[in-house]
């Protein structure tokens, strides 16, 4: 969280101030994640533009709920990362773009010269709770981690001082929303791999690679 210079959510707590706030509040914190009566804070929106036009939305949770969903993190991501797709390159550890742009040259230098792009528009903004719960529910045991990861994915949003409740979507902006991102969008990596295609996908940009415009057509 120093390391990206995090800014504070709806509470003003900055990082700096995030151990102090933990000498004396973490057993209370600790005892509501056991008995899994935690409540995550609502996410203060924030919107960045794009370089190619419109806004991201991202939602920022407070340095509480960071430093907590960076713990989940440390847990999941050992267990879910290394099934995950190959050519997938996006919020990885020990992958990059500049790897996803190496694999894209490779697919150029066999003959692939025409790149169909698939865009997923606004994915953040509509991720599927109950799709995403089910996916994580058949490698996660703990009801209760369960119940905090659904509990993060609904809380409220706060946009010009009203709190706005949210159905869908998982805003960037918090450690575990990346994660979340990868475990759906793998079902997209297994299927574009069992139909035989070459790709690469950083997040929510996937670029499939074939060798003529008529195969990109179809």
């Amino acid at each position: 969280m120093r390391k990206n210079k995090g800014s504070a959510g709806i509470d003003g707590m900055t990082v700096d101030e995030l151990p102090e706030h933990l000498k004396t509040h973490w057993p209370a914190l600790r005892e509501q994640l056991l008995a899994g009566t935690y409540q995550p804070s609502v996410v203060r929106r924030h919107a960045i533009p794009k370089s190619g036009g419109g806004e991201r939305e991202l939602g920022i949770p407070t340095v509480v709920d960071r430093f907590i969903q960076q713990a989940i993190l440390q847990v999941l991501g050992p267990r879910f990362d290394p099934t995950f797709s190959q050519y997938s390159y996006g919020f990885r550890p020990r992958r990059s773009a500049h790897d996803a742009i190496v694999q894209a040259q490779r697919y150029v230098n066999e003959g692939r010269r025409v790149v169909v792009d698939v865009d997923l528009e606004k994915f953040f903004d509509r991720v599927n709770h109950d799709m995403l719960m089910g996916r994580l529910a058949k490698r996660i045991e703990d009801k209760r981690l369960l119940g905090l990861i659904r509990r993060y994915l609904e809380a409220g949003m706060m946009a010009n001082g009203v709190a706005l409740q949210r159905h869908e979507g998982t805003p960037q902006g918090g450690p575990l929303s990346p994660l979340l991102a990868n475990v759906l969008l793998d079902d997209v990596d297994k299927e574009l791999e069992r139909r035989g295609h070459a790709f690469v996908r950083y997040a929510d940009d996937c670029n499939v690679y074939v060798r003529s415009k008529r195969a990109g057509n179809a």
